[in-house]
């Protein structure tokens, strides 16, 4: 009789509900309605982030430049409207934004074989500078109260940002799951080569992963301008890269490529917002915070090389195995 695989996402999810009852037990504030829709709002933009780093991770690249994109995007939608286009429209200009930043990253990586850290770096810097430049280092105030709607509104009493969050996991979700994109991303981070020679367009799967992260951070953009109706040129400078690899790192992602799913990523994100909210109001320094998350990835990326290890471990026992067998075989027919 079969064992039945128990989810990777069980540890992380049991992990959670830990913080939250500490949390709860410390501070009383933590466990209000109140509390907990402020902790689902502020985690919706890392959620965001963690996604879209997902897809990036997975084929064993990264992408440093998210924080960027988002203050670049969420400029691009309130430069817009100061221009006199619509709010929808000028949505449309900052995802398009996104995803543009998303590709020149993967043809940096792709096409001129730049490291996809020296390159998403890069474009960290670049990207950073252009609402910069573009406002004098000066925010620009939003006007239309329909933009209000993506990050104040909701529908249902279901605050608009959680929804769309939501939304974005359900299509990726999918996506890995049950397309061949999905198998194509894996195969990338399992091992290039062999994607290669098994017809894989790597090519154009790179350019889609940082696609969707450029995307993803576009919509974090919108998110946040939306919340506060102000762009800010220097929004994303803060925790929000470092958060956002944590939570994809920390929900079972592997930074080596090929291992992880989105399910454990958005846990990771909430557990993430779970840390940082209950910190806050226990009553924790906030210098203590990125302490406390760097704990949390190098023990994420800890247990993540210790799997890696027994896998080839037990890879290469099995390998060897099959290569004795026929050897005893022959023992046993002499």
């Amino acid at each position: 009789m079969s064992r039945r695989r128990v989810p990777d996402e069980v540890g992380i999810a049991g992990i959670l509900v830990l913080v939250v009852v500490v949390m709860s037990l410390l501070s009383p504030n933590f466990r209000t309605a109140g509390n907990f829709e402020v902790l689902l709002l502020n985690g919706a933009v890392v959620a965001l982030l963690a996604l879209g780093q997902t897809f990036v991770l997975l084929t064993g690249g990264i992408d440093l430049s998210t924080g960027s994109n988002l203050a670049l995007t969420g400029m691009s939608a309130a430069l817009g409207m100061q221009a006199g286009l619509p709010w929808w429209a000028a949505t449309i200009l900052a995802l398009v934004v996104g995803v543009a930043v998303g590709l020149v990253n993967g043809i940096f990586v792709h096409y001129l074989r730049l490291p996809p850290f020296i390159a998403t770096f890069s474009m960290f810097g670049i990207a950073g500078s252009i609402p910069m430049i573009l406002t004098g280092a000066a925010s620009v105030t939003v006007r239309d109260p329909m933009f209000a709607f993506l990050g104040r509104g909701g529908v249902f009493g279901i605050p608009t940002p959680i929804l769309v969050v939501a939304l974005v996991a359900v299509v990726f979700s999918v996506l890995l799951a049950r397309t061949s994109t999905g198998v194509h991303i894996y195969a990338l981070g399992g091992n290039k080569e062999t994607a290669r020679l098994a017809g894989i367009h790597t090519g154009r799967t790179t350019l889609f992963v940082y696609a969707v992260s450029g995307l993803c951070a576009a919509l974090a953009g919108v998110v946040t301008t939306s919340r506060l109706m102000v762009g800010y040129p220097s929004a994303g400078s803060g925790n929000e890269l470092f958060y956002s690899i944590a939570a994809a790192v920390v929900g079972g992602v592997s930074l080596f490529g090929g291992v992880g799913s989105i399910g454990g990523a958005l846990l990771g994100a909430v557990l993430i917002a779970t840390v940082s909210n209950g910190m806050n109001v226990v009553g924790v320094d906030s210098f203590w915070q990125p302490l406390v998350i760097g704990v949390i990835i190098l023990a994420g990326v800890s247990l993540d090389t210790y799997r890696r290890s027994l896998s080839t471990t037990g890879g290469r026992g099995r390998l060897f195995l099959q290569l004795l067998q026929p050897r005893r075989a022959s023992g046993a027919t002499s």
